[in-house]
């Protein structure tokens, strides 16, 4: 929660309260990457420099997500937590990892480098504080077959 607190932009109100969490953790299907300054697991009594929070569907992962404590950011962070959440998707048998963002985030840069491709928009999806709409775009991320 303390890297949700300072990694999202207020003005978009993208983050999840504690309970939002909770409840998606509860489910079973739902799954976080938690890293430390260096990009490694966290452990227990580490402060998270960024995590990810990822659903698992039917051959399918959904990014739910993703977020780096500001000052962490560019240091190749981000990298890690998606590489280790694609890693953990395809173990559980994902066919693709799917993500739905905001128009203009800045983390677009980093899904492309990784493969990420838009496979669909909802026109004037979110909102932010000062009432405009922005557009959602979907992307996804196919894992290669093997043979």
């Amino acid at each position: 929660m303390a890297v949700m607190e300072v990694a999202f932009d207020p003005a978009y109100g993208e983050a999840w309260n504690r309970r939002q969490v909770e409840d998606a953790l509860m489910l079973g299907n739902c799954h976080a990457q938690v890293v430390n300054s260096q990009g490694q697991p966290a452990a227990d009594d580490e402060a998270a420099a960024g995590f990810s929070l990822s659903r698992t569907g039917f051959e399918e992962e959904e990014l739910l997500l993703f977020a780096v404590v500001p000052e962490y950011r560019g240091m190749g962070i981000g990298r890690s937590i998606l590489d280790a959440t694609i890693t953990s998707a395809r173990s559980r048998g994902a066919k693709r990892l799917l993500l739905e963002m905001r128009r203009g985030n800045p983390a677009e840069r980093l899904y492309r480098t990784f493969g990420f491709s838009p496979i669909g928009e909802r026109k004037a999806y979110y909102r932010n504080a000062l009432g405009s709409r922005i557009d959602a775009i979907t992307f996804a991320y196919e894992f290669p077959q093997t043979l």
